[in-house]
């Protein structure tokens, strides 16, 4: 799988990305990292325990970091869920939380298929 088939994938803006950052070597890298970043994590974690706070802060991280890496789907679903934390509530925002844990699996899996040829 090339990266640009990785991301047709994921529903994502390959050539905004390429356009950004230059290389198709670079967007391949940064794009293997987001399997090893946290904020899903912190979101998955906050919800669980009802800490709003971590929850806030684990969807916020992981609405920046979709937007560098043009992973439009996953932004956007991740940015909502923001805006419904922003107040510190976590009622109400199970669905959205849904939305977002269903298109990051989507995402983690066309990344690993990427990082299973690399």
């Amino acid at each position: 799988m090339t990266v640009k088939e990785c991301y047709a994938q994921m529903g994502a803006d390959y050539e905004e990305v390429l356009g950004r950052l230059g290389s198709e070597a670079l967007v391949k890298r940064f794009t293997l990292k987001f399997l090893n970043d946290r904020s899903f994590s912190e979101l998955e974690q906050g919800m669980q325990d009802g800490d709003a706070e971590n929850a806030f802060r684990g969807a916020h991280t992981l609405k920046g970091v979709c937007s560098n890496l043009g992973f439009k789907a996953l932004y956007e679903v991740s940015a909502a869920l923001t805006e419904k934390l922003r107040g510190r509530e976590i009622a109400g925002s199970e669905d959205l939380y849904a939305q977002v844990k269903a298109s990051y699996q989507k995402h983690i899996e066309a990344i690993q298929q990427l990082a299973q040829e690399a």
